[in-house]
């Protein structure tokens, strides 16, 4: 609906001048993004088997900050789930500019699997707050997923227990400054995950051992509409938080971990 909106607003720009085309902001914009990637880590975390990852969304926006879209990524190994092997977020939201240069986003994230596992899907509500200063740009945000089968601890421990329900908590904060007469940013990256202790449906679960930090240092650099990103990411998962968790937190390949420091390079265009 909100697309058919986007075309009937594009065909009445057509039929005014041009001189109010440019006078006229348009209320309603929609954006896209694709990146190829060298690993897809989601928190820290590889759910493509520390294999190359394609990614790609679109988002609509309303000149009055409300926002939907889709965006999505193959998947193997442990973030994978049966079925079609990918993973499709469903996002909406608001964001409300507080004056300052600051802002306030506040929505929710639909995690799908298509054809995959059962108990699988799961919504997660976040808040995001943003401001500038000078060329440094923060973002610190809390996403909080009630409890839901698709977070439960479902794995082979004593302590699991099939249907079981849980909720997860995440707290990050993201850091970037802009190198001035370059097209260079340095960014950062540091989260918290806490959720339940096991591994959720099918050896799966966004927390990957209940409470765990992750980390990311990294670059961007812009050529026109492409930009090439290079990150060092790590996490504090060592060997005995994950070994209750093996062989499924594994790479299928030689067994290495994926929640170990890695370098991601990935190239992505903006249209």
């Amino acid at each position: 609906m909100q697309y058919q909106h986007a075309t009937a607003a594009a065909m009445l720009c057509c039929a005014m001048p041009a001189a109010a085309q440019d006078a006229a902001p348009r209320p309603v914009t929609i954006s896209g993004n694709v990146t190829l990637a060298t690993d897809y880590r989601f928190r820290g975390v590889s759910q493509s088997d520390e294999g190359m990852a394609v990614q790609g969304g679109f988002t609509v926006t309303h000149e009055s900050g409300t926002y939907a879209g889709i965006w999505g990524s193959n998947l193997a190994g442990w973030g994978s789930f049966g079925g079609a092997n990918t993973e499709l977020d469903l996002f909406g939201g608001v964001k409300l500019p507080l004056g300052g240069g600051a802002t306030l986003d506040a929505g929710l994230t639909w995690y799908m699997y298509p054809a995959g596992a059962d108990k699988t899907d799961f919504a997660e509500p976040y808040v995001k707050f943003g401001t500038t200063l000078g060329p440094v740009s923060f973002l610190g945000g809390v996403a909080y997923a009630p409890e839901q089968e698709a977070l439960g601890n479902w794995s082979n421990t004593p302590q699991s227990k099939p249907g079981d329900r849980h909720d997860n908590l995440y707290l990050w904060s993201d850091a970037s400054i802009g190198i001035p007469r370059t097209a260079l940013t340095l960014k950062g990256h540091v989260g918290y995950s806490q959720g339940n202790p096991g591994l959720g449906p099918n050896g799966t679960s966004i927390a990957a051992t209940g409470k765990y930090a992750d980390w990311l240092l990294g670059a961007d650099y812009v050529l026109g509409p492409v930009t090439l990103g290079l990150a060092y990411v790590d996490t504090d998962i060592g060997k005995a938080k994950s070994a209750y968790l093996l062989p499924n937190f594994a790479r299928l390949k030689n067994g290495k971990s994926i929640a170990g420091a890695t370098m991601v390079f990935s190239v992505s265009a903006a249209f």
